[in-house]
């Protein structure tokens, strides 16, 4: 997988619930579990600027580019 969600990773450092955060973006819990955890094909700009916004990040710190030859190396 070339692309990385961290998300996780965001709202554990920010101590955030993903409750919290689907109900201050207006999407789902299950929408959000699903982003989380790369299961989606893509995301709308509104809704990652919801994300950084509430989680006070930047784009980068939830998106992270990995060639697919470094995911066999991991």
């Amino acid at each position: 997988m070339a692309i990385l969600v961290n998300l996780d990773v965001m709202l554990a450092r920010r101590k955030v619930k993903s409750r919290e955060l689907a109900a201050y973006v207006g999407i789902t819990e299950q929408n959000l579990s699903l982003l989380k955890s790369s299961k989606v094909r893509g995301v709308r700009f509104a809704t990652l600027e919801k994300i950084c916004e509430y989680l006070e990040c930047q784009p980068g710190d939830l998106l992270e580019y990995r060639r697919d030859d470094e995911d066999s190396m991991a």
